[in-house]
């Protein structure tokens, strides 16, 4: 049996009024009459009084009443109870994040996180960013976090904040005493770069082509950590995004540079399966990411 036919009985019973229950259930008043002599059929029984001024139930209606109202409040308990089963914020977030982002940016949102949410384990896998991508296709990762985010078939993408991009040198290096330097003036350091491949490092030969700087890289790494050893063992210079110098700043083991450039700034964002809408978790953790600052929305 419907549950609507509940419905509009306990509608009929508890107004007195055919046109009252007709509204509350968005049909004629016709339809509420004819619900009612179907029930009536199909049980063999009289659930109303019938009279030109009168409306009441009959013994039979009475308890068919309360049958209703059970019924109906068994399905209603039941949509709290799959509703609050929803948004239980526990189990696993499996994350993909690169190196430069996944170590140095995550982790205060990782522990503010895991404080509000205790429930929740996170585990956050350090991959290339081609490799962060194929981590949230395959459904590995929820989301994965990569600098200058794109879309691609079957994910969105959002930039969640900008990092700024600085020269980075040892203390004992001719720049370090400069408060900014131009990108011309890299063309005779030793230099390290990124990989060829990482999107980071495409931007940054963009950018040193716009400026007219003819760089040639030393040395190229895909790993961040290994850049920033070798600026400090070789004496070189790379360019860095500044998040990602914190623990060398309060060392005194590197020193950041301005650059003079308005464009060296690197989006870090989150790429995510499209048309999904991800697990509770998920779903408080880009609340906590996004609120760092205004954002884009998902690019499709």
């Amino acid at each position: 049996m419907q549950l609507l036919l509940f419905k509009v009985f306990r509608d009929l019973a508890e107004t007195a009024s055919f046109s009252q229950a007709a509204r509350l259930n968005s049909i004629t008043q016709s339809a509420v009459s004819q619900q009612v002599k179907a029930l009536e059929k199909r049980h063999g029984v009289r659930l109303i009084e019938r009279g030109k001024k009168s409306f009441s139930l009959t013994a039979e209606g009475v308890v068919f009443l309360g049958a209703s109202r059970e019924i109906l409040g068994v399905v209603d308990g039941l949509k709290t109870r799959l509703r609050e089963l929803n948004e239980v914020i526990a189990g696993d977030l499996p994350l993909a994040a690169v190196l430069s982002v996944g170590l140095h940016e995550l982790p205060p949102f990782t522990r503010q996180f895991t404080r509000l949410y205790p429930q929740v384990k996170i585990r956050t896998d350090y991959l290339r960013s081609a490799e962060v991508y194929a981590a949230v296709l395959s459904g590995r990762a929820e989301a994965g976090l990569v600098a200058f985010p794109a879309p691609r078939r079957g994910l969105a993408s959002e930039v969640l904040w900008r990092d700024r991009m600085v020269l980075v040198c040892a203390p004992s290096h001719r720049l370090a005493r400069r408060t900014r330097v131009p990108l011309s003036e890299l063309a005779t350091e030793k230099f390290i770069a990124f990989a060829a491949d990482l999107p980071t490092r495409k931007a940054l030969d963009r950018a040193l082509r716009a400026a007219g700087a003819s760089v040639r890289p030393e040395r190229e790494f895909d790993n961040i950590e290994t850049v920033k050893r070798t600026v400090e063992i070789e004496g070189a210079v790379s360019i860095l995004p500044e998040a990602a110098l914190a623990n060398e700043r309060r060392a005194g083991s590197l020193i950041p540079v301005e650059i003079a450039s308005p464009d060296m700034w690197r989006p870090v964002g989150v790429v995510l399966k499209r048309n999904r809408a991800g697990s509770p978790a998920l779903r408080r953790f880009l609340e906590l990411l996004r609120g760092t600052s205004d954002r884009p929305k998902l690019a499709k």
